[in-house]
């Protein structure tokens, strides 16, 4: 499973990434977490609005931040 989290840097974004990260550790799952955040790469992935988060190519959440429970019901 890979998970991409996108965006420029920003807070918004860290903090996705911060959630993701934790979900991981908490339920010991072993993805490939990836952060992209050069605008081409993000068009290209059809990332409307950031932060933003993909599984194995599929947008789960864009322009927000996840919260962890979503993320979990996602890894599962």
């Amino acid at each position: 499973m890979v998970i991409t989290v996108y965006g420029p840097g920003c807070a918004r974004c860290a903090e996705t990434e911060r959630v993701v990260r934790h979900v991981l550790a908490e339920l010991q799952h072993d993805a490939d977490l990836h952060k992209v955040s050069d605008y081409p790469s993000m068009a290209a992935a059809g990332v409307m609005a950031t932060p933003a988060v993909s599984i194995d190519g599929v947008i789960k959440v864009s322009g927000r931040i996840p919260k962890a429970d979503e993320v979990k019901a996602w890894l599962r």
